[in-house]
């Protein structure tokens, strides 16, 4: 029996359209016994939505075995906040949505916080980069839920987290060290939970270098690199952490 940790965003689909062979090969590896988990660090959807497109593009999916950055993101803060702290949160509706479901307390102002998430947020403004900033100024610690710099979508790719990051990080001079989502082995550490396999006797299959397959090396699992998202083979020469394979596209992993 083998695991199988599979990134969405550029390895199973692009958009609204899955990626070609990806639900055979999915189904495949199920019907020979194999274990499955979806790994995402894409935060502005909910881990309801994420099954609701995998079964619609015909690929079976549940709650329990679709993992995601801001889920990870809020049991890290409920593990580290105490009963009257705050978190300060730049991002948008569904990671707050998820954060509040694990009791995480939020607050709007920067002089209560104890924590500033930075997160992928397409209404971001002057006023919010303020508040976190003002927020770091009264002690707040910041933390991310993933670092992507982009996220792949059919014809391209949009600005992610990771654009937040690199504001914060120039606006106080200091890098932001505590990360949620890949690569952070909080995010393999929870895929293997559900798996309920040892990191050996997984693979991850996803289409970034710095996020998907780093995670995966430090993690001692597998790496499978696609080659339909963002890294491309090129890439690989000189990578610090390369994949034990390289395929064209998730549609190849039943050889692994």
């Amino acid at each position: 029996m083998k695991g199988f940790i599979f990134d969405l965003d550029g390895t199973i689909y692009l958009g609204e359209r899955a990626i070609p062979g990806a639900a055979e090969a999915v189904n495949t590896l199920l019907r020979r016994g194999d274990r499955v988990v979806f790994l995402s660090n894409k935060p502005i959807a909910t881990r309801r939505s994420y099954v609701q497109k995998l079964n619609q593009l015909g690929i079976p999916a549940e709650e329990s075995n679709v993992i995601h950055a801001s889920m990870v993101t809020a049991r890290l803060l409920k593990e580290r906040l105490k009963p009257h702290e705050q978190v300060l949160v730049i991002g948008e509706r569904p990671i707050r949505e998820e954060l509040r479901e694990h009791g995480v307390k939020l607050t709007y102002w920067p002089d209560q916080a104890r924590y500033v998430l930075l997160s992928w947020d397409r209404d971001l403004t002057y006023e919010k980069l303020n508040r976190a900033y003002q927020a770091w100024r009264h002690g707040a610690e910041l933390i991310a839920s993933n670092p992507d710099r982009t996220c792949p979508v059919e014809g391209g790719e949009l600005p992610d987290t990771a654009a937040l990051i690199g504001a914060m990080e120039a606006l106080t001079g200091e890098r932001i060290r505590l990360v949620a989502g890949k690569p952070s082995l909080f995010m393999a550490q929870a895929a293997l939970e559900v798996l309920k396999l040892s990191a050996a006797d997984c693979w991850m299959v996803g289409d970034r270098l710095e996020t998907d397959i780093r995670m995966a090396v430090e993690a001692g699992m597998r790496a499978a690199l696609v080659l339909t998202g963002v890294s491309t083979r090129s890439m690989v020469e000189g990578c610090s952490h390369p994949p034990d394979r390289i395929l064209d596209s998730v549609a190849q992993v039943v050889e692994l």
